[in-house]
């Protein structure tokens, strides 16, 4: 799961460098599988939140013919820093996947209505394939905050593929709706992690999974403080 892909990375820390990135996909060097034909050892690279570097990074990857998941909040869309309607329908014409990442991108997607859930899903659907001329049934949770509710909100949405932030390995569903976890890349991620998690060795996975759960246990407690602290620590750093 990456990001930005940018030169300036400022305090995100999910963000990484155009050099880095390139690392990454050479120490992989193995060709993504797409949702409909994952199998046992297979990966997928993927891009949340729309941000301008969607284009060059969707360039990149159809230079080594690899097919790559970007995934729009669709209110995002033109905003500074994300791509316009010009470039989500490039991305796309280059063969990539385009999917939802909800309207708003809220913090706390879990903690919305099963009315809003469905809202979200169902309007940034609409959107993109009225913009993109054809039906879109995947879709990633944003802020990484799932729940079955969200889940099954997706399902009754129509999605068919429902990536999380949940760093697991073994793909699960839930009314009929794939659940697909990630590996999250984040700006110290070296090219040798990169392509040990790409190849599904175990220990970065789990190491991963140690940290999602003590982040989970401290969204809990902070509730709906915990993205604004963050945000404020790490415009500190």
């Amino acid at each position: 799961m990456y990001h930005d892909v940018v030169a300036d990375k400022g305090a995100d820390v999910y963000a990484i460098s155009p050099q880095r990135f390139r690392a990454h996909l050479d120490a992989i060097d193995r060709r993504p599988a797409t949702a409909d034909s994952l199998g046992s050892g297979d990966w997928m690279i993927t891009f949340d939140d729309g941000g301008e570097s969607a284009l060059p990074v969707g360039q990149e990857l159809a230079r080594r013919s690899w097919r790559g998941y970007f995934f729009i909040s669709t209110d995002a869309i033109g905003r500074p820093g994300f791509l316009d309607w010009d470039g989500v329908r490039a991305v796309a014409e280059l063969g990539h996947v385009i999917g939802s990442h909800s309207v708003s991108h809220p913090d706390r997607m879990a903690d919305l209505s099963p009315e809003q859930l469905l809202d979200e899903w169902q309007r940034s659907a609409a959107v993109l394939a009225e913009e993109l001329g054809g039906r879109v049934t995947t879709a990633s949770v944003p802020g990484g905050l799932y729940s079955d509710e969200v889940g099954r909100a997706a399902a009754a949405a129509g999605y068919t593929t429902l990536f999380t932030s949940l760093p697991s390995q073994r793909p699960g569903s839930i009314d009929g709706c794939r659940l697909i976890g990630r590996w999250a890349i984040r700006r110290d991620t070296s090219a040798a992690q990169a392509a040990a998690a790409a190849a599904g060795r175990p220990l970065p996975w789990a190491r991963q999974r140690a940290a999602w759960r003590l982040r989970g246990i401290v969204k809990t407690v902070a509730g709906r403080r915990y993205e604004s602290v963050r945000r404020t620590l790490l415009a500190r750093r």
